[in-house]
């Protein structure tokens, strides 16, 4: 059967790994929020009414693709076209093509960011195939000037980090919204991780303090990870009413 990504790539390693698919949300929660397009966010009013609500439908998309046929995946690409062109038509004016961009380059950036957090660095062969992957998705998607490759689309990315982010009331009532979900603790380790997975133009716009002593503790999470503990720490640190949908995420790579 042909599938959209190939059984056994490091992309469907990524994106069925349910602790580095919650890294992934964790890094663009925070960059996402300065982006000077995020008042999209609240004409639709999804995101700031339940972020954690809106994480578990984007990963279903996500792995949908991931993990689907071909014919399959792209019919969910189809879909997420259509339904931004619904808002963009509710609203009377269309969604700037930067801003498509910058939404694939989070996903490609933080998907490598997080493995390596918790696991170990990309190749340069699965840089290349992380990247393309998304490139065929936003080629779905209709989205302009995309770069061919990942060099490419490293330089651009930091452009867009230049460029398209800025701290606004948004970002501020975003964040306000994560800890109302949170609660205090976990709102701080949020800030936390953050602090140690974004690029140096979202942390000093959030004034996040890098950590020295998280990623200490990201080794005594792999080595609980490794005597299967793992879910015992999705509860203490994780909201309990959504672990059944976290541990959900997980999927085979083959």
């Amino acid at each position: 059967m042909n599938y959209f990504v190939r059984p056994g790539s490091v992309v469907r390693q990524i994106w069925g790994d349910a602790d580095v698919i919650l890294l992934i949300f964790a890094g663009s929660a925070a960059e996402f929020a300065l982006n000077k397009a995020v008042d999209w966010l609240f004409f639709t009013g999804r995101l700031p009414a339940d972020p954690i609500a809106r994480l578990f439908s984007t990963v279903r998309y996500a792995q949908e693709i991931v993990f689907a046929p071909d014919d399959r995946a792209r019919q969910a690409i189809d879909r997420m076209r259509i339904i931004h062109q619904g808002v963009e038509q509710n609203r009377g004016y269309s969604i700037p093509d930067w801003a498509y961009r910058d939404v694939l380059y989070m996903l490609i950036d933080y998907s490598e960011r997080a493995y390596q957090l918790l696991h170990r660095p990309l190749t340069d062969v699965e840089r290349d195939e992380l990247f393309q992957t998304f490139r065929a998705v936003g080629d779905g998607m209709g989205v302009p000037d995309l770069p061919t490759n990942y060099v490419d689309w490293q330089i651009d990315r930091h452009k867009h980090l230049d460029n398209d982010l800025a701290r606004s009331e948004f970002t501020d009532r975003l964040f306000r919204r994560y800890h109302e979900q949170l609660g205090t603790w976990r709102y701080n380790l949020l800030r936390r991780v953050q602090s140690i997975l974004v690029p140096a133009q979202v942390s000093q716009s959030l004034d996040l303090t890098p950590d020295p002593i998280l990623p200490h503790s990201i080794g005594l999470y792999k080595v609980l990870n490794a005597l299967r503990l793992r879910s015992i720490v999705q509860r203490i640190l994780l909201p309990t009413e959504y672990l059944v949908q976290i541990q959900g995420l997980d999927q085979p790579a083959g």
